[in-house]
């Protein structure tokens, strides 16, 4: 095949993009993008596979109904399977908006309620402990001001989560890392509720609800879902996020006959250059039930299912007929739940709180600096090279899913081309 990338208008007729749907030429025109426009989208995305900088990807943008997919590379580096529509990605972080919007349905429910403890639910980190500094030693600790709260996980304020120093310096970082609990690419090998019993058995690292510190308390998050719901969480959200929007390939495994659809993920080779195989296809860790279902990254999808979800959320929770969240609980996941002082004392990408916010399970845009970050858009992206947002001003939902791991948590140069030409296609 070719490595350009192909554009794919979704829908046929009477759907999204065809002739009476809302972006067809029996519809209204609203929302349409600059075919000149998509063509240099599609051509950059080309242009990151010819350079050999990816083996692949699959995105997509969408606008009041109007969709296009674009496609290029293959599925394997040098392989003959070319890079498909439905391809099969570990999405990375991408899973945490999904295990954020379990946690609302049951919060709705009132089978949480989001500023209640979590010991009942999780009481290895009741009666917690807390570092009087995060570079001193795990002994010198004071109590806790106050529990941990549900509100406290989605937003990553529970005190416990990535120490950003590398390589690992403090006391607390070595201490996560001999436990195995320590953020990182790799899912958690231990079951939930040993990982959460050597989290239990950790300091915290600030008090509750005082910094913003990444990732840990969403896979929290997920065991605390399969503990409140009764079942396991990949059941959970399959019953009540993936069949009720048609996400048929979204799940924390990959059934065995749709393995040829898993594309290989790669990481960055820094002493040889190029590209390492991190996890295979056939035999690769996303082939079989994971040990640990982690709800901060453990699902594969597809750019087709992830766009539903996201679209879901910009319509204020309801697809096709269906409510899957209320209106008021999407626009309270939505907006950003930090305030000034907590942006200030939680590292994280250099100059990442001066157009972002936290809301709950996804990042928020809060100031314009340049196309793309939009106040008000929301998603986030993924370390293995994945990346997903939904702008309700603009009505624009936009994935990429690619799979080369991220160099740092900056991001990727595609990424940010990806996103400044979806806005720049814009045509009205």
């Amino acid at each position: 095949m070719s490595n350009d990338a192909r554009s794919q208008p979704a829908g046929g007729p009477g759907g999204p993009g065809g002739p009476g749907g809302p972006g067809g030429p029996g519809g209204p025109r609203r929302g349409r993008f600059a075919s000149e426009r998509l063509d240099r989208l599609r051509r950059m995305l080309s242009g990151y596979v010819e350079r050999d900088v990816l083996p692949g990807l699959v995105a997509l943008v969408a606008r009041h109904g109007e969709v296009h997919v674009f496609t290029a590379g293959a599925l394997a580096a040098g392989g003959p399977a070319p890079m498909r529509r439905d391809t099969i990605f570990r999405i990375a972080s991408l899973t945490k908006p999904v295990t954020a919007v379990g946690a609302m349905q049951l919060v709705e429910e009132a089978t949480l309620r989001l500023d209640d403890p979590v010991d009942r639910w999780l009481p290895e980190l009741a009666d917690r402990r807390v570092l009087r500094a995060v570079d001193g030693p795990l002994a010198d600790t004071v109590p806790a001001a106050r529990p941990i709260s549900v509100r406290d996980l989605l937003t990553l304020r529970l005190g416990l989560g990535a120490v950003m120093i590398s390589p690992s310096a403090y006391p607390i970082q070595h201490a996560m890392d001999a436990a195995q609990v320590a953020p990182s690419p790799d899912q958690p090998t231990i079951p939930p509720d040993e990982y959460l019993r050597r989290c239990g058995a950790l300091p915290l690292a600030y008090q509750p609800g005082e910094v913003w510190m990444y990732h840990t308390g969403i896979d929290l998050l997920g065991v605390l879902l399969a503990r409140a719901s009764g079942r396991p969480l990949g059941d959970l959200l399959r019953e009540r996020i993936f069949e009720p929007l048609g996400m048929r390939d979204t799940g924390f495994c990959v059934p065995e006959a749709d393995v040829d659809r898993l594309a290989t993920a790669y990481r960055p080779d820094p002493e040889r250059g190029g590209l390492a195989v991190y996890d295979a296809a056939a035999g690769g860790r996303f082939t079989r039930p994971p040990v640990f279902e982690a709800g901060g990254s453990g699902l594969v999808s597809t750019v087709d299912d992830y766009f539903v979800f996201l679209q879901m959320l910009l319509d204020g929770g309801s697809h096709g007929g269906r409510r899957i969240l209320s209106r008021p609980s999407v626009e309270l996941m939505t907006t950003d739940q930090l305030t000034p002082g907590q942006k200030a004392a939680s590292d994280f990408v250099p100059g990442f709180w001066d157009a972002h916010g936290w809301g709950l399970g996804l990042a928020v845009d809060t100031r314009r600096v340049d196309l793309s970050t939009v106040p008000g858009r929301f998603g986030w992206d993924g370390g293995y090279g994945t990346s997903g947002y939904a702008d309700p001003k603009e009505g624009l939902v936009g994935v990429l899913l690619t799979q080369r791991m991220m160099d740092s948590a900056a991001g990727t140069d595609v990424a940010r081309d990806f996103w400044t030409m979806a806005y720049a296609a814009i045509d009205d």
